[in-house]
């Protein structure tokens, strides 16, 4: 099962059996993607057997009748277009806690979730574009800023940052999905905090090691053209220990002279080696 299905079925199965909560819910489907007029009737289709389930719970307590049908993988109700237009007049005002059920039955009807594990990504379908935005308004209204695009003929608002995916999941009531996303979230972070941090000790022992290098051919250099003798003898010194500690960073090579220095003054006693070996090139 994915994780999208789990979450309708989390959904599905927390039923409040009060006629404005239920059809509050209902206006939500109506809005959908999934919920279409044809003439003097509209149609509902999923394909979530846990999602048709709940849907029909819902025409039963709102004592809407139905004709349902199978094709295929999917489910497909028929409702009369009088009746579902009944129960959705002033859904506009439509106000408090009621318009959370809204938002979680727009979800229901045409939304999605992927499996936190490979990427964060929620969405929601509509035909309509004011009813996408009017989806959108009561999300943001709860500080969920869903971003919106259409795609061919139909308009959808997504959310890809997954504390905000959350946060939604929180707000329409799917607390069993949200302790599962958020475990996984929390190992998604702390993986990538240590592939970073592994990242970053990475790049800073290659520049290390290139500087080193570096360092390395102007002092061969310099004995090569049989100019080293003529180094001052602390030049001398930090050049030996740079040839015997071709892996130790600046700091750790000035810790191997008596007196010790420090990163800045190692730094600039190599530097004065390479400005020489530039001299001579």
């Amino acid at each position: 099962m994915s994780f999208s299905s789990e979450v309708k079925e989390n959904l599905s199965k927390i039923t409040q059996f009060h006629t404005d909560i239920l059809r509050a819910e209902f206006v939500g489907y109506f809005l959908s993607g999934n919920m279409v007029r044809k003439e003097t009737i509209f149609e509902f289709v999923t394909e979530n057997e846990f999602n048709i389930e709940h849907f029909y719970k819902i025409l039963f307590h709102l004592k809407v009748d139905y004709e349902p049908e199978r094709k295929g993988k999917s489910y497909l109700t028929q409702m009369q277009a009088k009746d579902v237009e009944r129960l959705v007049q002033g859904y506009e005002n439509l106000a408090g806690e009621l318009q959370k059920s809204v938002i979680k039955g727009a979800f229901l009807g045409a939304g999605s979730v992927n499996n936190p594990e490979k990427n964060y990504h929620l969405e929601m379908i509509f035909n309509d574009e004011k009813n996408c935005e009017f989806v959108k308004d009561l999300c943001l209204a709860y500080q969920i800023n869903f971003k919106k695009i259409k795609v061919n003929d139909k308009f959808q608002l997504y959310l890809k940052e997954g504390e905000e995916i959350s946060r939604f999941l929180a707000l329409i009531g799917a607390n069993k999905a949200v302790l599962r996303f958020e475990d996984v979230r929390v190992m998604k972070e702390m993986k990538n905090n240590v592939n970073r941090r592994v990242n970053c000790e990475t790049a800073n022992l290659n520049k290390t090691v290139d500087a080193a290098l570096k360092q390395i051919d102007d002092i061969q250099f310099l004995k090569k053209v049989r100019k080293f003798k003529q180094l001052p003898a602390d030049l001398q010194n930090i050049a030996n220990l740079r040839l015997e500690n071709p892996d130790l960073s600046l700091k750790d090579l000035g810790q191997l002279i008596e007196p010790q220095l420090g990163k800045s003054a190692v730094n600039r006693k190599l530097k004065k080696i390479h400005e020489i070996a530039e001299e001579l090139r």
